[in-house]
């Protein structure tokens, strides 16, 4: 059972890499090297969950973790959410564990949602327009979402430039268009008891995401995938104010540390009764946990 008041906070963002047994063979191997260049990781090999797990409970950090399901778009074959699932389970003391599906396998993807939610404990759902290709307010999309919102669970989606494909050539077919948040705006209207996170810091377009989250109450934002001292400074105003009950700390691993996460929010001026909210307790609410 996990102790939420012994924990010092709630990382909302972190991936299950490689946490199958099955080593891809398909291309996922150069995209994994771009991506450790990207973020100048320091793993030779993506962690494992238990690995993960050993990692978020010596830190006494609870940890969201979800794999992403892109294989239409880029053929990388997917990680199984029910493995996914089962792993996590047996670190139910520090991982919660959240799915993905690509919303193009559509009623069979609803289905599988709904398995995972009422017989494996996914406590939400993970989306990346880009790894993914679609526009989140793709009506197409809406099959999956209305399994997910009559579940009461939150949909976690990347905004914003990505380190997907970063540097590789053509991007690796990535499109950013597909991750300006503004067209989330339509799944808040049509889904407003819904709980949607906009991930990271959504450059270019980050005054569109404070726009919408300031907008519908349904809207979070987490911080995750930038360094804190990266953060433009109408983000850190909006996080201190308007949105202080709706931030979320997230730290993108292992593509950033959330040992140097931590470490740099401490230097930014949030305001000592923020702090506790965007590490721990919004999290805590946002959960029911």
């Amino acid at each position: 059972m996990m102790n939420v008041d012994e924990l010092v906070a709630i990382d909302i963002h972190t991936h299950a890499e490689e946490p199958c047994g099955t080593h891809a063979d398909d291309g996922y191997d150069d995209f994994q090297a771009g991506m450790s260049a990207y973020f100048r990781s320091p793993f030779q090999h993506p962690p494992t969950v238990p690995e993960t797990a050993a990692y978020f409970r010596e830190r006494k950090i609870a940890a969201v973790i979800f794999p992403v399901d892109s294989e239409r778009e880029t053929g990388f074959r997917r990680y199984d959410n029910f493995e996914v699932a089962d792993l996590a389970a047996k670190h139910s003391d520090i991982l919660i564990p959240f799915a993905s599906i690509d919303p193009a396998k559509g009623k069979a993807g609803a289905r599988e949602a709904r398995r995972l939610i009422e017989d494996h404990g996914i406590k939400g759902f993970k989306f990346h327009p880009t790894f993914q290709g679609f526009y989140p307010n793709d009506r197409s999309a809406y099959v999956l979402y209305e399994a997910i919102a009559e579940a009461g669970l939150p949909a976690l989606f990347h905004t914003g430039q990505t380190g997907v494909g970063a540097g590789m050539h053509g991007g690796m077919g990535m499109k950013l268009k597909y991750s300006n948040p503004l067209y989330l705006d339509d799944v808040a209207v049509d889904f407003p008891d819904m709980q949607i996170i906009l991930a990271h810091p959504s450059f270019p377009w980050q005054e569109e995401a404070l726009a919408v989250a300031t907008h519908k109450p349904n809207i979070w934002i987490d911080l995750s995938g930038w360094s804190p001292k990266y953060f433009p400074p109408i983000l850190v105003r909006y996080a201190n104010t308007l949105l202080k009950d709706r931030v979320l700390f997230g730290s993108d691993w292992p593509a950033i540390m959330p040992d140097r996460w931590l470490s740099d929010f401490e230097k930014l001026p949030i305001k000592d009764e923020v702090r506790p909210k965007i590490l721990k307790e919004n999290a805590r609410r946002l959960l029911n946990i």
